[in-house]
This record gives C-alpha cells, sequence and structure tokens, in this order.
C-alpha cells in the first residue's frame, strides 16, 4: 500500500483553471463541420443582420423548429444543428452576418430541380436550370476525392449555383468540402462590401487633397495675419478626414480580414485543375484581388492624407506660437520702454518734490528767524534761510529714499511673512 507521501507525489496539486479556460479551449473546437453523404442538396443563405433583428430572427427559428416539434438552443447560442426529418438546419451567427445551410437528400437528374429550401414550409419554388451556359469556374478538390463547380452567378431566384461531385469523399471530408465553397462565397461578397466604399471615397480625397495644396502653396508666402485663416482652414480639413477615417476603417479592416479567410479556404480545397476550367483560386487572383487592392489602396491614401494634414497643421501651430512668441517680445519691449519713462518721470518728481518740500520748510524757517529777530534776538533771517537750503534738501531727500526703500521691501515680502 502506497504512504501518503507515494500518493501526494502521484497526484501533484495543481493552480487553479483560469476562468475562460473551458471556453477558450473548446472555441477551436465551434462550429464542426457535419458529416455527409452524397448525393446531397444544400441551399446556403448568408444574411446581413441588424442587432435590432437578432431577436426577431431567433423567434422564427423557435417558430419552425416549434411546426415541426423539435427545441433549438437557448437564446444567446451562436450555433446549432438540427434535422426536421426531410431536411436539417444548421444556423451560425457571426459578427455581421448569419448563415443558414439547409441539407435534403439528393435526387437523381437534375440536381437543382428542387432545392433544398424548397422543403422548408412557405419557400417558395426556386428551382432552374443547372447553370445557364455560363462559364464555369471549378476544380478537382481534396487531392482528387471530389469535383466543385459553380459560375459565381446570382440567379433570378437570388441564389448562386454550387455543385459538388462525390468521387470518394467520406462524410467529414463531404461536410467540410460544403462548409469550404460556401464560405469562400459568403466571404468574397463580405469583403466586396468594401468596394463600393472605396469608390465613394476617391472623390472626397481628391477634394481634400486639392485643398491641402491650396493651403500649403499659401502658406510658403502667408503674412502673419493670414496665419489664422489657413489654421482655421486646415483644422477643418482635419476633422473632416478623421470623421471619414473613423467611419470607414472598419469596414476596410474587415474587408481584409474576409478576403484572407477567402485565401485560406480556397487553400484548404487542395485544388487540381480541370483543363479548360479557371480554378477558384485563379479566378479570385482576377476578380477579387484588384478589388481588395482597390480597397487597401483608398485605406492607405486616406491614413497617408490623414498624416499629411496633422503634419501641415503642425507646421502652421509651430509657425503661429513663433508669430505670438514675436508678438509677445514686442509688446514686453515696449512695456519695458513706458516702465523705464515712468522710472525717469518718478525720477523728476522726486526731485521736485525735494525742490519742494525744501522751498515749503525754507520758508518756515525764514517766517521763524524773523519772527525772532522781531523778538529782540540779533538773527540774520536770510543768512539763515541760506545756510539752511542744503541741510533741509538732504534731510528730504534722504527721507524720500527711505520711504522708496521701506516699500521695496514690502514689495518683496511675502504676503503670509507681513
Amino acid at each position: 500500500m502506497p504512504n501518503d507521501i507515494d500518493a501526494a507525489l502521484a497526484t501533484p496539486r495543481l493552480p487553479p483553471n483560469h476562468a475562460l479556460r473551458a471556453e477558450l479551449n473548446d472555441e477551436v473546437h465551434a462550429r464542426p463541420a457535419d458529416s455527409l453523404r452524397a448525393p446531397l442538396r444544400v441551399s446556403y443563405l448568408a444574411l446581413l443582420t441588424d442587432p435590432a433583428d437578432r431577436e426577431r430572427e431567433w423567434q422564427s427559428l423557435v417558430a419552425l423548429a416549434g411546426r415541426f416539434g423539435r427545441e433549438v438552443p437557448a437564446i444567446g447560442a451562436n450555433h446549432f444543428s438540427v434535422s426536421f426529418g426531410d431536411f436539417s438546419l444548421r444556423w451560425e451567427r457571426h459578427t455581421e452576418f448569419t448563415r443558414y445551410t439547409f441539407i435534403a437528400p439528393g435526387l437523381t437528374g437534375d440536381p437543382f430541380e428542387t432545392p433544398a429550401l424548397r422543403l422548408v414550409p412557405d419557400a417558395e419554388d426556386l428551382s432552374e436550370r443547372w447553370f445557364s451556359g455560363n462559364v464555369l469556374i471549378g476544380s478537382r478538390i481534396g487531392d482528387g476525392a471530389a469535383t466543385a463547380l459553380t459560375d459565381f452567378r446570382v440567379r433570378e431566384d437570388g441564389f448562386s449555383r454550387f455543385l459538388l461531385l462525390d468521387h470518394h469523399l467520406t462524410g467529414r471530408q463531404a461536410g467540410r468540402s460544403v462548409q469550404r465553397v460556401v464560405e469562400i462565397d459568403t466571404y468574397r461578397m463580405m469583403a466586396l462590401l468594401a468596394l463600393p466604399v472605396a469608390r465613394e471615397l476617391a472623390p472626397f480625397l481628391k477634394d481634400c487633397e486639392r485643398e491641402l495644396s491650396q493651403v500649403t502653396t499659401v502658406l510658403e508666402s502667408a503674412n502673419p495675419e493670414d496665419e489664422a485663416t489657413l489654421l482655421d482652414r486646415l483644422t477643418r480639413l482635419e476633422a473632416q478626414i478623421e470623421s471619414r477615417e473613423a467611419a470607414t476603417d472598419y469596414r476596410f479592416s474587415a474587408a481584409s480580414a474576409y478576403y484572407e479567410l477567402v485565401q485560406r479556404r480556397i487553400g484548404e480545397l487542395r485544388e487540381m485543375r480541370i483543363p479548360g476550367l479557371q480554378t477558384f483560386g485563379e479566378f479570385t487572383e482576377r476578380r477579387l484581388a484588384p478589388a481588395m487592392n482597390t480597397c487597401r489602396a483608398a485605406s492607405s491614401r486616406q491614413e497617408h492624407l490623414s498624416q499629411r494634414v496633422a503634419r501641415a497643421n503642425q507646421l502652421l501651430a509651430t509657425r503661429v506660437d513663433i508669430t505670438r512668441e514675436g508678438q509677445n517680445q514686442a509688446l514686453l519691449e515696449s512695456m519695458n520702454r513706458r516702465a523705464k519713462a515712468q522710472l525717469r518721470l518718478q525720477e523728476t518728481v522726486e526731485g521736485l518734490s525735494i525742490a519742494a518740500v525744501t522751498y515749503y520748510i525754507v520758508g518756515l524757517v525764514g517766517y521763524l528767524t524773523k519772527g525772532l529777530k522781531s523778538a529782540g534776538f540779533e538773527l540774520n533771517p536770510e543768512l539763515i534761510m541760506a545756510i539752511s537750503i542744503p541741510v533741509i534738501a538732504a534731510l528730504a531727500g534722504f527721507g524720500i529714499n527711505r520711504i522708496k526703500q521701506t516699500i521695496k521691501r514690502k514689495s518683496k515680502t511675502p504676503a503670509a511673512l507681513r
């Protein structure tokens, strides 16, 4: 019998799991492909859905399941598969769209004569001929295990057609092949949603580039009086570009992600050429790649324009700051000149004040000596007045200087220490 130490070593104590470990681990197993066996009919819908309509969409699924006595997962699920007897439904919710895949057993003869969607209650008869003589795109896929054909055309019934011929597919291979083919078409269309945005953006960017060129041309020889107007034009231009960039950035980023998914799904098909037909990869490179290049060019052009406007705005703002600093310096010099003039005026006033005080006090001394002389004292009032003038002037100057020094000391002393 193992002792307690052996048991502890056999089952080491681990730290607790991260709260999201199970959820993140199961993410790679989400939305597995169905196991399918040919012959089958598949109707596939990829519908753009507004977040406000998701509740109504879910209620429609619940109602459909109820008609067949089936249950769907609770609200909040992102995918599920359910069989309704004659057909089955695979439902998946994505960020911008929802996918519906209806699967029914195949029929002899024309594989598109009775689509799987026709088995859904209230569905219309949407059958037509196979590919109506259109140019086909296709290849052997899965290293020759099947053949995939399509014309990438949207018919009057609103559907495109994909024909998969099973040579020796396993059930899981058939399910993955169907999923990849329909996802190529879905992600191709989702990527192309950015193309009208890029086309609409082109004239706006052209107008903005012309406005920026005009502003920078004027800026080279602008007077300081024109700088405020130019800064206002640049600021408004920058705001317009930033607003448009915020409105289109998500669409362009999403298009790039969808295009990458298209390329990945095509790679997963492992195509083998059929003589005389374009493969899915060749068709995509010749038709979808130029559209994506247009979107990337529009996005890059918009980003570079935003950077150029920001640099011009910064340059003009620097120039305005330099002009303002020059104006401030001129103002300070003017204030300095006025302060010097006031100082000289103050010194003049001080001199006059000393003279006035001396004159007044000397007059008082004269009255005093004259009075003493009249009282019988032997005094010479004129002499005494003359002698008192420099003494009184010196005392007056000393007193005024003391007053100035006291005022200066008080002005330098913090208010809290007075």
